[in-house]
């Protein structure tokens, strides 16, 4: 059974970081992109940053959303089949539900109905 753990969510102020992570167990697939998703209370998920890996372990391509360059990194170790969503300089309208999620291939994407395995969501509040 594929299962994908968050953690790390929590209050800050503006201006603050956070550091997410996202454990991934029970695929056995190769090549797989991991997704970093968000969802503000009436909005739409959005994603927000991805990596994906060769069959080999090497990393293929990382993506973020615009919004979010130079705040966010995202990394990973392939060993612990572990994602994590490194966040500075907060702002208050990066208040959202985080969640994780897999898909096959090294593409990456910022589309939902790519991904087929999801986390649970962890919320990640920043204070003005």
């Amino acid at each position: 059974e594929v299962q994908l753990v968050e953690s790390g969510g929590g209050l800050v102020q503006a201006g603050g970081s956070l550091r997410l992570s996202c454990a991934a167990s029970g695929f056995t697939f190769g090549d797989y992109a991991i997704g970093w998703f968000r969802q503000a209370p009436g909005k739409e998920r959005e994603g927000v940053s991805c990596i994906s890996r060769t069959m080999f372990g090497k990393i293929y391509s990382t993506y973020y959303l615009d919004s979010v360059k130079g705040r966010f990194t995202i990394s990973s170790d392939n060993a612990k089949k572990t994602v994590y969503l490194q966040m500075n300089s907060l702002k208050s309208e990066d208040t959202a539900v985080y969640y994780c999620a897999l898909k096959r291939g090294v593409t990456h994407s910022d589309y939902v109905g790519e991904y087929d395995y999801w986390g649970q969501g962890t919320q990640v509040t920043v204070s003005s």
